[in-house]
């Protein structure tokens, strides 16, 4: 064992026994503020169960009914998945690697590009997404309960949902990873079942042959939709990440959160592909397809099916309430996640009559805000690598850093062309067949802008950053 990996594997022993490090049952006493170094723990190879678990999810097994829908063959639907999720888990990765080096949530660490007040901007967005995907996995997972138990009305299954995922937001940390890393186990051997139930239809499997016409519009589509769902992530992928120590490897933090969520995704989908072709005209329900296909089989899928939606939702609940502390509000953490989930299951009871219809239009709209961002935080990050954290407290950050915020609504602005989304069609998109490449767009402009206006602007922040540099 290297001395990097035997310092990982004993951070956690060698804390004291009244410190959070050790103790899973116990809530999670931080909020939004630096991690201290005497409570740094963990190690690297827990961003993959972590990332593998919470993507062993109802709604990536949803987005695997997509291609069909798009009438994509299977060779282009496979390309496409395959393609979308290395690049949404690629920025999953890098997001996650910056949770060391800062100490804080994802959110907390844009305020150095964007400032205090211009921080608000982002956090509310991803206090939207994050509201929205707990409410999308928690409608599919009571969809779920309702296959199981019949009889069982909505809103007592969207209850009990919301009080399971709430318990683990509310606890924090500690109890999520370890939730995690069982779910990854219980959901990787149910899943296996799945996936070698539909692999007994080849001949049905084989004899899917759309007639789809445009092809590379659709791919396209497909491609955007997989790398929305897995890069939704990246805008707060530090918070799960910000407890491990300064020093450990962060290709290693990148290589397994990659792993982690890619693997999980491209196989979910895969199987919600073959469910969708095997389904046929059942495919409208992704639930009662799987169901269908399962056979005797049926109910082991769609428990795995309940319990992937109470592992992503735990996170997105968590993540919901660090996102409001970004916001500057002085409300404990487990208070805000007991809000989100009030919030959470109110939108589950009025969006439960028209999923289907808003499912595939969220997934599209929702990172159009995300890879701006992103653009913004890797050229700060990666290209010009002012890591600022020993140099200057998230909290004294002047209200607004106008490089970043503007260069990150540049980016939005850059890519209105390039949208494809359900209620506009932008110009260059339109003269593409529907290719859909805001994605691509928001985040190069972003990033160029950014590096563009740094470059001839010094800041006042002083201080000493990695690599020997210092910050401009």
């Amino acid at each position: 064992m290297s001395t990097r990996a035997a310092s990982e594997a004993v951070s956690q022993t060698e804390r004291g026994g009244a410190r959070y490090g050790d103790r899973v049952l116990a809530v999670e006493p931080f909020g939004v503020d630096p991690v201290a170094d005497s409570e740094r723990h963990g190690a690297t190879w827990q961003q993959f169960t972590l990332w593998l678990g919470s993507n062993l999810t109802i709604a990536d097994f949803a987005l695997g009914f997509l291609p069909v829908s798009l009438g994509l063959p299977w060779t282009w639907s496979i390309v496409a998945i395959l393609a979308g999720n290395a690049m949404g888990a690629l920025v999953l990765g890098l997001s996650a690697a910056m949770g060391p080096t800062y100490g804080v949530p994802q959110l907390i660490i844009s305020r150095y590009t964007f400032g205090r007040v211009g921080g608000y901007l982002p956090a509310a967005l991803n206090y939207i997404s994050t509201i929205g995907w707990f409410t999308v996995n928690n409608i599919l997972g009571t969809f779920g309960l309702q296959v199981l138990f019949p009889h069982l009305a909505f809103w007592q299954g969207a209850g009990l949902l919301v009080i399971v995922q709430g318990l683990l937001a509310i606890y924090g940390h500690n109890l999520i990873h370890m939730y995690e890393r069982i779910i990854s186990v219980v959901l990787g051997a149910l899943f296996i079942v799945a996936t070698v139930m539909a692999l007994r239809h080849p001949s049905a499997l084989a004899a899917y042959h759309p007639h789809g016409t445009a092809l590379w519009p659709m791919f396209a589509i497909m491609v955007a939709a997989a790398f929305s769902y897995i890069g939704s992530w990246s805008s707060y992928a530090s918070d799960y990440s910000r407890y491990l120590r300064a020093d450990v490897s962060k290709a290693r933090v990148v290589r397994n959160a990659f792993f982690g969520s890619f693997i999980a995704s491209v196989w979910l989908e895969l199987v919600g592909l073959m469910v969708a072709v095997l389904a046929g005209s059942r495919a409208s329900d992704p639930i009662a397809a799987l169901h269908f296909v399962m056979g005797g089989f049926g109910t082991v899928a769609v428990i795995a099916i309940i319990l992937g939606g109470t592992a992503a939702d735990a996170l997105n609940l968590y993540s919901n309430a660090l996102s409001a502390g970004a916001f500057d509000i002085r409300v404990p953490r487990w208070l805000l996640a007991v809000a989100a989930g009030a919030l959470g299951l109110t939108l589950s009871l009025l969006g439960s009559g028209h999923f289907e219809t808003n499912y595939d239009n969220f997934l599209l709209l929702l990172g159009y805000w995300i890879t701006p961002w992103l653009g913004v935080l890797f050229a700060d990050y990666y290209f010009l690598r002012r890591h600022r954290a020993a140099a200057v407290d998230w909290r004294k950050t002047q209200p607004v850093v106008w490089q970043g915020l503007l260069s990150f609504l540049v980016g939005i602005a850059a890519s209105v062309p390039f949208m494809n989304a359900p209620y506009y069609v932008g110009p260059v998109a339109k003269a593409l067949g529907g290719t859909d490449l805001t994605f691509y767009v928001g985040f190069i402009v972003a990033a160029g802008a950014y590096m563009a206006v740094t470059a001839r602007r010094s800041t006042s922040l002083t201080g000493p950053v990695d690599g020997g540099a210092r910050v401009r």
